[in-house]
């Protein structure tokens, strides 16, 4: 929903102020499916508003959910044709995640992503990123699942890449009046641009901060992730640390376990001698590769052992449990697979 349309709208028609609330909360709040739910309008506004101003920004393509009912992939498509996609996670406890997009494609073409593999189209506007979280929600609600309890901007794009507009949709994620996500609920994953992360620091909100990092060995990286040249490991880890020394918040190292890349011993041992620098608030997440036929992904066995590694050397490690891999959860996956 397009509340600044929607707002100019109203004050053409000379509309009470609150009708704007009304519509707001009927959307974001109460998970209405179309303008005909708002009830407290009448059939007149409603059949006006619904002529001018879409309910959705997005509409929803495809839904896929896995064989084990632990993820929910959906498929959207933008007013432009575009396509992006979200995953709903379900963990254990009633807790789901929402990991959702803030582009149209990525332009950081890191080699072992569906999403990079796609090219770069565009921005998605907060109102679009916002959208997918409640789309989810609304799918929770008519599934009678629990709610959304965390969103992390996971999926397809660079959040830094698009600052502003992800910063927008986040305060309407968190808007007391609307979907009142609590922001420590919220996570920003960025490859490593350093300019974002230094303006991120700055905030002043507790959203938590990831770092796809994949690899502390320069090469190994560089070959992974081209954002390693403008913004090399030294770079970035400067950057964290200001972030650490200004927000006093932990940061979330993630790294793609892929079969004989970045998975050694010697990977290991440099991974744990970058994070010892702060081993309080830094902490690493290791994660399962989903094949996307360039690169495979490391056997358990080498998981664990690698896992064992950075423990043995007292630095904070966790194994990410594997999503959705039947349904092609891996961001980018669907998308490329149905002709984006």
């Amino acid at each position: 929903m397009d509340r600044k349309k929607l707002e100019a709208l109203l004050a053409e028609r000379k509309a009470p102020s609150y009708r704007l609330m009304q519509a707001y909360q009927a959307f974001s709040r109460e998970l209405c499916a179309s303008w005909d739910d708002v009830t407290t309008w009448s059939k007149e506004l409603r059949t006006e508003a619904a002529a001018a101003i879409p309910w959705d920004e997005l509409a929803v393509e495809r839904i896929l959910e896995s064989a084990e009912k632990d993820a929910v992939k959906f498929l959207f498509s933008c007013a432009d044709g575009a396509r992006i996609e979200s995953v709903i996670m379900r963990h254990e406890g009633g807790r789901n995640t929402v990991c959702i997009s803030s582009q149209v494609g990525c332009p950081m073409k890191c080699a072992f992503c569906a999403t990079g593999a796609l090219g770069f189209t565009r921005n998605l506007t907060a109102e679009e990123i916002f959208d997918q979280v409640i789309l989810a929600a609304r799918w929770l609600k008519a599934n009678k699942d629990a709610a959304v309890t965390n969103v992390v901007y996971m999926g397809m794009g660079e959040p830094m890449h698009n600052y502003d507009e992800v910063m927008r949709s986040i305060r309407l994620l968190n808007d007391p009046h609307g979907f009142a996500l609590g922001v420590r609920h919220i996570s920003i994953s960025t490859c490593g641009i350093v300019p974002g992360i230094l303006k991120f620091a700055d905030e002043k909100l507790q959203v938590n901060l990831a770092i796809s990092l994949h690899s502390a060995v320069p090469e190994t990286r560089s070959k992974l992730m081209p954002v390693n040249a403008p913004y090399p490991i030294e770079k970035l880890m400067g950057a964290v640390e200001t972030y650490v020394e200004k927000t006093n918040r932990k940061v979330l190292f993630e790294y793609l376990l892929i079969d004989g890349v970045n998975d050694t011993r010697a990977e290991a041992e440099a991974l744990a001698s970058l994070m010892a620098k702060n081993r309080r608030l830094y902490q690493v997440n290791l994660i399962k590769y989903h094949d996307t036929h360039v690169f495979k992904a490391t056997p358990i066995e080498k998981r664990e052992c690698f896992s064992q590694w950075l423990h043995d050397r007292g630095i904070p490690v966790t194994i990410r449990r594997s999503f959705g891999e039947d349904i092609l959860a891996a961001c980018g996956q669907l998308a490329a697979a149905s002709g984006s």
